[in-house]
């Protein structure tokens, strides 16, 4: 099943599965044969989708300035409780992509969970549900 909703987002691992994130800092790619211009300004896929069948991708999020994020995800686990696992895991990739950046590694991650923290408290966007 494929939700779409929009709101806040911090993003995605994998649970139930080794967790691995894809960082990639190449920025933006020049589009390639035929593609619109949205392709050209997604993230390349990580290499383990291109070399495993069994790969799947569970959550896309786009972010434009001034507006809430908007997102497509795949209700993959049977326990909802594993997108908690992978929260959990993408702030501490989070926290490595800054740190690569000269960001003070700590410090980061205590600002992500600041924030998290803040927007369970309260919502700066209401996570809409969107059309099925």
């Amino acid at each position: 099943m494929r939700q779409f909703v929009t709101g806040f987002a911090l993003g995605l691992a994998t649970a139930g599965l080794a967790a691995f994130l894809y960082v990639s800092t190449g920025g933006e790619r020049e589009p390639q044969g035929g593609e619109t211009d949205w392709r050209s300004r997604e993230l390349d896929p990580p290499p383990m989708a291109r070399k495993s069948a069994d790969a799947r991708e569970v959550l896309r999020v786009w972010a434009s300035p001034g507006t809430p994020q908007h997102l497509t995800l795949r209700t993959t686990w049977k326990d909802p409780g594993a997108w908690g696992l992978m929260l959990v895991d993408i702030a501490k990739h989070a926290r490595n992509a800054y740190a690569r950046d000269g960001h003070d590694a700590q410090a980061t991650l205590a600002r992500i969970r600041e924030l998290f923290d803040a927007e369970w408290a309260t919502p700066t966007d209401p996570a809409r549900p969107g059309p099925k």
